[in-house]
């Protein structure tokens, strides 16, 4: 293997593994960590879409969703799939499927509320920095399965 081809390799190693970071301060309910997942400073202005939500864009309105989420969430468990990495330059393109089982506070003295699974499609955009690669965007969008759908149709009266 080439010098270019094992930098190439390293640099998707890296980024799949700050990906992963990512998801995983997200399990721990990690506000601090997820927020250092994120670039700096407010010059390269971040954005965040999530399932059903408008786009949040700036740093701080990014962050304070995910601690809205993290304080509404009790569990939360991601199992990423189709994970495939594009890069040039300095950017890289992370697109994966979320399979997101969680679960909400507890209902009557149950130690958690019921768990529901959801499939979201994702698209995480990274930036290398000084300090590691950091997500510059992050876009889900839900995956609607049969069931999904057949809600959405009228039943003949």
């Amino acid at each position: 293997m080439n010098e270019e081809h094992a930098q190439a390799a390293a640099d998707i190693a890296e980024v799949e593994a700050a990906n992963t970071a990512f998801y995983e301060a997200l399990e721990r309910g990690d506000h601090e960590e997820v927020s250092d997942r994120w670039l700096p400073g407010e010059d390269l202005t971040v954005s965040c879409v999530h399932p059903g939500w408008p786009v949040l864009t700036g740093r701080g309105e990014v962050l304070r969703s995910y601690a809205l989420i993290m304080a509404n969430t009790e569990y939360i468990q991601f199992f990423l799939t189709d994970v495939n990495i594009a890069m040039t330059g300095d950017t890289a393109l992370v697109t994966c499927t979320e399979n997101i089982l969680s679960g909400g506070p507890a209902e009557e003295g149950n130690a958690l509320g019921p768990l529901v699974g959801q499939l979201v499609v994702a698209t995480n955009v990274f930036r290398r920095t000084t300090d590691g690669w950091k997500l510059w965007s992050h876009h889900g969008s839900p995956v609607l399965t049969e069931s999904d759908e057949d809600d959405d149709e009228e039943s003949p009266s």
